[in-house]
């Protein structure tokens, strides 16, 4: 099948990492299905789909509508920071309701249907290895690690990869997020932040035929931040 008779579900399509990731499979001949609340930019082979991930019965419909996927990218995210004795168990609900209830939402809808071949990777962080003051955020992002590796344990011999690519600090509005007011980013040893196009390059090939025996891997991109 060529790259151009390919279809990837992408969330977080409307900006950020997400934005970046539509972009380059839209580039690459993808068509794509792009699920964000906020609304997509219109682009030829993208058909948008505005939804809260956050309504898992709306979220397994949709799917379920969906024919001929052959890939799911989940990059929608958000973070919410606060130090012990102030930690909110609605951000932490919030959090996980996106990072891992609407993974594992897509992934029971989607991959029973996936064929050889077929693609699934994760927009996690590298904050999944711990981080002062952002614990509950490290906790779902490490969440989709546990998620991965056993999704690809049970797809592997579909011919269907599962990988987590964990970014460090990049480029997006997310980091100017009032929210993390407290936990402000630091740049990592290349002297800038990750741009989005870089995470959506190592997507793009992990969705690709070569990457075919990469699977359960978590891929760090730090920018040397966790030498």
């Amino acid at each position: 099948m060529s790259t151009r008779d390919r279809h990837a579900v992408v969330t977080g399509a409307a900006s950020g990492i997400g934005a970046a990731i539509v972009a380059r499979l839209l580039h690459d001949g993808w068509r794509v299905t792009g699920l964000d609340r906020a609304a997509c930019p219109s682009a030829n082979g993208l058909a948008a789909v505005e939804i809260d991930l956050a309504d898992s019965r709306r979220l397994d419909a949709v799917l379920r509508e969906l024919r001929g996927v052959d890939a799911l990218v989940h990059a929608a995210g958000f973070m919410r920071v606060a130090p012990l004795g102030e930690l909110s168990s609605d951000d932490f609900d919030a959090m996980w309701r996106i990072h891992v209830g609407a993974a594992s939402v897509m992934a029971n809808a989607l991959a029973p249907a996936l064929p050889e071949g077929g693609r699934i990777v994760l927009i996690g962080s590298r904050t999944a290895e711990g981080a002062a003051g952002r614990s509950q955020y490290a906790a779902t992002k490490s969440a989709l690690i546990g998620l991965a590796r056993s999704w690809a344990a049970e797809l592997a011999p579909r011919g269907i990869t599962v990988n987590v690519i964990a970014p460090g600090a990049t480029a997006t509005p997310m980091l100017t997020d009032p929210s993390r007011a407290g936990a402000a980013p630091r740049k990592p040893p290349i002297g800038r932040f990750i741009r989005p196009s870089e995470v959506a390059a190592l997507a793009s090939f992990l969705l690709s035929e070569e990457a075919g025996a990469i699977t359960g891997q978590h891929v760090v991109v730090c920018g040397g931040g966790s030498l």
